[in-house]
């Protein structure tokens, strides 16, 4: 298992609610957290921080987040994993698109279950959560 302070977690998302709320459970797991409010931040942020993992929101100002996904699918960026995200109803066929891209490994819906969430990171990047 890997050292989690050695994993950065990037989240993006505009409401202030969801990334504090987010930032807090994933350095209450060790990680190190880097926020992104809207879409050309995380791109910027992508190029700069090169994270381990990037929590994405679908609905996001300046590039949503199918722009954001796209942008990503290059050589520094492509091979980072992402987990989407979502408070807007999306049918199947559009869920499947999304998981579909080369470095989407799970799609969720809002309101996150922090705990289910937390599983998941860990299980991406590897790592086990803190002795509490």
């Amino acid at each position: 298992m890997a050292d989690n302070n050695n994993k950065k977690v990037m989240v993006v998302d505009d409401d202030d609610s969801i990334c504090e709320l987010l930032k807090f459970v994933l350095e209450r797991e060790g990680f190190r957290v880097v926020v992104a409010r809207d879409g050309e931040e995380a791109l910027r942020f992508a190029d700069i921080e090169l994270p381990d993992l990037i929590l994405l929101d679908l609905m996001l100002p300046r590039y949503g987040g199918f722009e954001v996904l796209r942008r990503l699918q290059k050589p520094d960026t492509g091979k980072i994993p992402i987990v989407v995200f979502t408070g807007r109803y999306t049918d199947r066929s559009t869920q499947e698109l999304i998981r579909g891209e080369t470095n989407v490994v799970d799609f969720m819906e809002k309101p996150l279950n922090t705990a289910i969430l937390s599983t998941r990171v860990h299980t991406i990047l590897k790592t086990s959560p803190p002795v509490k």
